[in-house]
């Protein structure tokens, strides 16, 4: 397998829909006061953008990438980008407990 569109894009999409549904989902922790329904609302429109990033993701890289293979490589990103994400956003510390 070369380094080629459908072996890297696959990869940039699925970073940025990591970032996009990190922030919907856990984004509004920083914002404790803000309305229940804004938290959501706000929450959806973020996904909206996730899920056109995921699904272009997986079609383009289907072929160059097996689909279990297409999930493990977002699911590494995920916990990759959620740890950066707690650290740098939330403030968090990573430990082990």
């Amino acid at each position: 397998m070369g380094l080629n569109f459908a072996t890297l894009a696959p990869i940039a999409l699925l970073i940025a829909s990591d970032v996009f549904m990190t922030f919907a989902w856990y984004g509004h922790l920083k914002f404790p006061h803000m309305a229940l329904w804004v938290a959501v609302m706000t929450s959806w429109g973020i996904a909206f953008f996730e899920y056109w990033l995921a699904v272009h993701a997986n079609r383009i890289g289907y072929g160059a990438y097996s689909a279990a293979e297409l999930k493990t490589i977002q699911e590494v990103l995920s916990l990759s980008v959620f740890a950066l994400f707690a650290v740098f956003f939330l403030g968090e510390k990573l430990t082990l407990n």
